[in-house]
């Protein structure tokens, strides 16, 4: 057994096959590590018994010999556009062509194509029209429904009209694929396909209309009028953030889009399973000599959750990996560190134990049957749910056995925390509150403390879902507090948006001269992206508030938008 899914017919003759049940298609280099998406979709086939091959960036401009070199699998293709979306990938804010690639090795650009997932699926269409194509990763999920392009300023409709994809899955797609490749094997009808969760797909007879179905309305309907492309937004986020959510049809032309309700949140078991895989977490030897900057990024990273419940308007995590907290055990986190103890390469240094928020790790409703019934999108804002389990006492005792692993010298948290977890405008919110912030500011990061008001007024804050800049004022004071006492020359990092809707260029001079920040350090700074299927891009096609319907004002004019983030750098 090869320790790398095969991904040339040379590695495939090696293993002694004579044939491939599942062949995966996608726009990153292929690291085999838990980070990437077609690595676990990869390895979660092959724990169910199957063949699958990877063809990682395949060549869409020459005579397609990637596309045909493992000829055709027994059951289907998988596409996948990679980690980003291609086009987020490919551009700036200001869409201008970026020229790097951190998922390809040397960092080199143009190794994938614009909307990748479409390109792929229409070549392997065109040459195995019989064979059936199944697509997913954050490209396909988030274009499930009709959604605005920023790239070419239009609507476009589901990913599935344009790619021609017999299937799509969203979200993690873990429990999906398997029951995907499950009825390929077996043969299933299309009655049992259309019952699998987490799938979308087109239907022409409208058999999918239940009194568990909700129909949007149609993607001609959201092309005539914003308001209703609006309407059908705030369905699919307010279904989105469900814990039972409805299956949701969206009527084009002369066939239907049918995105099934997802599967219940993952279970610790399930969690743990998934990361036990035996990946390498290595780049494969085709890349030797080769480096791959996202790799080097998370290598010696550990991800502890999937899962964010902070609904901030301009972030596609909760449409993705959904906003119920999917943790893993701290003895299933604790024995991948050991196994990455003994890397070649390994200093005793871990990036980041972190998740798409790193202190969300084990929180979630005190009472579950409250989390079954609530359809918020965000358990922190316009203030925190009192039915949220916000203790970082989990987390702390994570922290506590990692440090005691033999061999791991020190941890950073490198992804995102929300402070207003454990601080609010009067201070600490619990006795884990303080411990909590202390250890981080003291053992876990390398000088530097990265958090993320987005903005200092409240009129932007209240568009983008954000609490009061008030709360980054508390969390100021207290990072002084614990750094002067320990005599720590640390700075406190703020991250913010400029042109995000609603946001006018006398915003951007509040916030310029707001005294909260003086001395403060302006790195992390970045110009409003829309990105499909977050309500901020809503806001940014629309013109419109996604509440009242009323309008707002919105940027999009690029030298206005160069001039708003020019006052994060005016203040130095």
């Amino acid at each position: 057994m090869s320790p790398f899914l095969p991904t040339s017919k040379k590695e495939i003759d090696a293993l002694g096959w004579d044939y491939v049940d599942v062949i995966l298609f996608s726009g990153d280099a292929y690291i085999d590590h838990p980070s990437f998406g077609i690595a676990v979709i990869g390895r979660i086939l092959e724990r169910e018994g199957y063949r699958v091959a990877i063809i990682p960036q395949p060549n869409w401009r020459d005579d397609l010999r990637d596309f045909k070199k493992l000829g055709r699998p027994r059951l289907f293709f998988g596409v996948s556009a990679g980690a980003m979306d291609s086009m987020v990938n490919h551009y700036t804010a200001n869409k201008r062509l970026r020229s790097d690639d951190a998922y390809t090795p040397d960092g080199k650009a143009s190794f994938r194509p614009d909307y990748a997932v479409k390109v792929y699926t229409n070549i392997l269409k065109e040459l195995y029209p019989d064979v059936p194509v199944v697509i997913g990763g954050i490209e396909a999920s988030l274009r499930r429904f009709t959604h605005y392009d920023y790239w070419q300023d239009r609507l476009l409709p589901s990913i599935l009209i344009d790619s021609k994809a017999d299937y799509l899955v969203y979200g993690m797609g873990e429990r999906s694929i398997v029951e995907l490749a499950r009825c390929f094997d077996q043969g299933c009808s299309d009655y049992e396909f259309h019952k699998i969760p987490q799938i979308g797909y087109l239907d022409k007879g409208g058999r999918n209309r239940g009194k568990e179905t909700i129909v949007l309305k149609s993607y001609e309907e959201a092309l005539s009028s914003k308001k209703v492309f609006v309407e059908n937004f705030n369905i699919i986020e307010t279904e989105a953030n469900k814990m039972h959510s409805a299956r949701l049809v969206e009527p084009y032309e002369d066939a239907e889009v049918v995105i099934n309700p997802p599967y219940p949140p993952a279970t610790t078991e399930e969690m743990d399973s998934y990361f036990d895989l035996p990946f390498t977490k290595l780049p494969h030897p085709r890349y030797k000599g080769k480096r791959i900057p996202a790799y080097d990024m998370i290598k010696f990273s550990i991800n502890i959750h999937h899962g964010c419940f902070g609904g901030c308007s301009f972030c596609t995590i909760a449409a993705h990996q959904g906003r119920f907290i999917q943790s893993r055990s701290r003895n299933n986190i604790v024995n991948e560190i050991n196994k990455l103890v003994s890397h070649p390469e390994f200093k005793g240094v871990l990036s980041d134990v972190g998740a798409p928020t790193a202190n969300m790790y084990q929180m979630g409703g005190k009472n579950r049957e409250m989390c079954g019934k609530c359809s918020r999108k965000s358990c922190l804002f316009p203030k925190m749910c009192p039915n949220l389990d916000h203790s970082h006492e989990e987390l702390l005792k994570l922290y506590k056995e990692i440090s005691e692993i033999k061999g791991v010298k020190k941890f950073f948290i490198g992804s995102g925390i929300r402070y207003d977890l454990f601080l609010d405008e009067n201070g600490y919110l619990d006795q884990t509150s303080c411990p909590y912030l202390k250890e981080l500011i003291t053992k876990h990061t390398s000088g530097r403390l990265k958090v993320a008001p987005e903005h200092t007024e409240d009129s932007v804050l209240r568009y983008m879902s954000k609490p009061s800049f008030k709360l980054f004022s508390v969390l100021r004071r207290e990072f002084d507090k614990i750094t002067g006492e320990r005599g720590l020359k640390y700075q406190l990092v703020p991250y913010f948006i400029s042109s995000h809707p609603g946001c006018r260029e006398e915003d951007m001079v509040k916030l310029s001269r707001n005294k909260d920040l003086r001395g403060v350090y302006m790195e992390q700074v970045q110009d409003f992206t829309p990105t499909p299927m977050t309500a901020s891009s809503a806001m940014f096609y629309s013109g419109l508030d996604l509440k009242t319907l009323k309008p707002i004002f919105v940027e999009r004019n690029q030298e206005n938008k160069k001039r708003q983030k020019s006052y994060f750098f005016s203040r130095r």
